[in-house]
């Protein structure tokens, strides 16, 4: 993928973050920790949707994109499974005694429960049209898809600001409603030429077969990856409630400005990694990726961690302990990323069970953690809870890669991993008066990494600087 491309689809993720970063405080000055958090129950449920009713062939699509040439009927095959199933949940729903609304929110509303149930449609239909421009590294289109959303979501909340709305539940449900509609209209459109004809596309139920093959392992560590990033949050409102679940939510949301490096490396590394072992690419330069991503995990981490302070000026005093949790909070971005790069050799080998086995084992731990540190840590314990689950599920897929596919140094990248995972435990469960101590100690970690990694930071400024000499 060219540098021009890798630009474009990095605007989205970088967008989106800054976007997040102006909203969430003009949010949190709006809104009460409470709907906040139950805000994140309406996130959190429309993501598990997406895992369970994909079945996990909106990965098999990613995977066999390169070896097919009918792609609409690939698009049809993958979305045709999930979306029926997914309409005969929601009719079984509808005739149901039960209330989502007040199960989810603690509000028994009709007005909610409808707002849920188009959120999971409209999510739906926007995750298999992304794959296309995504797969056909459209990446101006990608990002624009991603950013414009965002915008919609301020606008109207600024909105609330200027018409004086009262900041309640269902004025905020109805913004992230209206920003999901924005992103299926927009992402129809950009994919028009693609869609359309899967409408009427044959669908091959041979290579339909052996992607449902591929994807069964995937809809299990789908879940169970659900499991793991949304655990935290259902222990928050079942052991300390919605108030304490908000302030996490806040605290996950900065983490999640980590998120624009994972967003930009996974949406480039899946594509280009499969097409490299189709064709034969040498091992060793994915390896060298692997370097590099590494070095630029640990150095994103470490300034995140020194700055991490500032989070404290821009939030009202409810949301004092969130520079201290988003210590821990960054743990799964920056694990998840780095596993991305490190287990790709499970996709290679099409070895998907071991995905599996890393999301149910990070799962246990996880549980366990939760259910033992909230009670007495609350928010916090539920961040260090999920960074030590994030370290297990990253070493499982790492190890179970090097197995499968080429062995490849990891001791160097697992010892800063164990650092990082300890300060961010350290600095949860003791009282600092400032965060001096928080920023010297990243600060070593930094210096540390760069002297760790100092040929791949030499042969990396060479690259770029004879690049630049070049134009």
């Amino acid at each position: 993928m060219s540098p021009k491309k890798i630009i474009q689809f990095s605007v989205g993720p970088i967008g989106s973050a800054v976007l997040g970063l102006i909203t969430l405080p003009i949010v949190a000055w709006l809104f009460s920790p409470e709907d906040i958090g139950r805000l994140t129950m309406l996130q959190v449920t429309v993501s598990f949707a997406l895992l369970l009713f994909s079945l996990g062939l909106d990965q098999a699509y990613v995977r066999e994109f390169h070896e097919v040439q009918d792609k609409p009927g690939l698009l049809k095959a993958v979305f045709i499974p999930g979306f029926v199933i997914l309409l005969l949940v929601l009719a079984g729903l509808v005739f149901s005694p039960w209330s989502p609304s007040l199960l989810l929110f603690g509000i028994d509303s009709l007005f909610l429960t409808v707002l849920l149930y188009a959120a999971i449609l409209l999510a739906f239909g926007s995750r298999f049209l992304s794959l296309i421009l995504r797969m056909q590294e459209r990446g101006l289109a990608y990002s624009m898809s991603q950013v414009l959303p965002k915008v919609l979501f301020l606008l109207i909340v600024l909105g609330y600001v200027w018409l004086g709305a009262e900041a309640i539940f269902d004025n905020l449900i109805m913004a992230n409603f209206l920003s999901l509609l924005a992103v299926l209209v927009v992402y129809a459109w950009n994919t028009r030429k693609d869609w359309l004809p899967a409408l009427t596309a044959s669908i091959d139920k041979t290579k339909q077969s052996q992607m449902i093959r591929y994807a069964i392992p995937l809809i299990g560590s789908g879940l169970a990856f659900w499991g793991l990033t949304t655990m935290d949050k259902f222990f928050l409102r079942t052991l300390s409630g919605f108030e304490e679940l908000g302030v996490y939510a806040v605290a996950v949301t900065f983490a999640g400005a980590a998120l624009v490096f994972q967003a930009i490396f996974s949406t480039i590394w899946a594509p280009v990694v499969y097409k490299w072992a189709a064709e034969g690419v040498d091992p060793q330069k994915i390896k060298h990726v692997i370097d590099y991503v590494t070095l630029a995990v640990v150095v994103i981490w470490s300034l995140a961690g020194m700055f991490s302070w500032v989070v404290a000026y821009i939030l009202p005093s409810d949301y004092i302990l969130v520079p201290y949790i988003l210590l821990a909070a960054m743990a799964y971005p920056f694990l998840y990323t780095l596993s991305e790069a490190t287990g790709i050799g499970i996709g290679i080998k099409r070895r998907t069970m071991f995905s599996l086995l890393a999301a149910i084992l990070a799962l246990i731990v996880n549980a366990i953690g939760n259910w033992l540190l909230i009670p007495t840590y609350g928010a916090a314990g539920a961040a260090m809870a999920s960074a030590i689950a994030f370290m297990v599920f990253f070493i499982i897929r790492t190890e179970a890669s090097s197995r499968l596919w080429v062995s490849f140094e990891r001791w160097r990248m697992y010892g800063f991993v164990v650092v990082l995972i300890v300060l961010s435990l350290v600095f949860n469960t003791i009282e600092l008066g400032n965060l001096v101590l928080v920023v010297l100690s990243y600060f070593v970690v930094l210096l540390a990494s760069l002297f760790a990694f100092r040929k791949q930071l030499i042969e990396g400024s060479a690259f770029c600087i004879s690049k630049l000499v070049k134009r």
